[in-house]
């Protein structure tokens, strides 16, 4: 199995210290860096190449979602995988960064599994939202998806996907984002709860997800909830 190779940056040393610390308790995994500004951050992922990169949003200089937008721009930095560290007290900033392109979110409260857990998997290129994460998200997406400033232009590929739904699987992905389970999503829509499953289980193929976090993630950037 490879090394994932961790950059990150972060403007309090003692939360760097804290991460790096329950990173390297773990096997296969290696932090190459450190930064204390998006900036420097950027620079960093230029020169090193990491895997991941563990960002968080509220940072002097260069904020993380001013740094994810640099990094996605960069053909040499576009690829790496970037799990957003947050306390989740600024949605809108979580929603803007997901936007923007980052893969995941984690709570800096996170244990020593759940971080190793999120760094393997975005660096695998899945996506990857907490338990609170994707309640912060969920929670608010359905005011604050529509806002101009969270709203990108859809990727032909996105648009493809997309496309590729009926107009009941819109209904069910949409009705996931709002946090509705299976059973919730059935009653709203009048049918069984084993239907509800299949059409959940038919989106997250299309849209090429494996749970349904990351249909949350792939609703939102595809710019399906915008539709609504």
């Amino acid at each position: 199995m490879s090394v994932v190779r961790v950059l990150i940056v972060d403007d309090q040393a003692m939360i760097r210290s804290g991460i790096r610390a329950l990173l390297e308790t773990g096997d296969g995994v290696e932090v190459v860096g450190e930064a204390a500004d998006g900036q420097r951050g950027v620079s960093m992922a230029r020169a090193l190449l990491p895997d991941v990169i563990l960002l968080d949003l509220r940072m002097p200089v260069l904020d993380g979602v001013a740094a994810i937008v640099q990094l996605r721009a960069d053909p040499a930095t576009a690829g790496i995988g970037i799990l957003v560290l947050t306390t989740f007290d600024t949605d809108q900033n979580v929603l803007a960064a997901l936007k923007a392109g980052a893969n995941g979110f984690l709570g800096k409260s996170a244990d020593h599994e759940e971080l190793l857990q999120a760094v393997t998997r975005v660096a695998a290129g899945d996506a990857s939202l907490s338990a609170v994460a994707t309640n912060t998200v969920v929670g608010h997406l359905a005011r604050t998806a529509l806002k101009p400033q969270v709203h990108e232009q859809a990727s032909p590929e996105d648009l493809r996907k997309v496309a590729s739904l009926t107009s009941r699987e819109r209904e069910v992905v949409t009705l996931v984002a709002r946090g509705l389970s299976n059973d919730a999503i059935a009653e709203h829509l009048f049918i069984s709860p084993m239907t509800a499953k299949t059409h959940v289980n038919r989106s997250m193929s299309k849209l090429q997800v494996s749970d349904r976090s990351q249909l949350v993630v792939a609703a939102l950037r595809a710019g399906l909830l915008d539709q609504h």
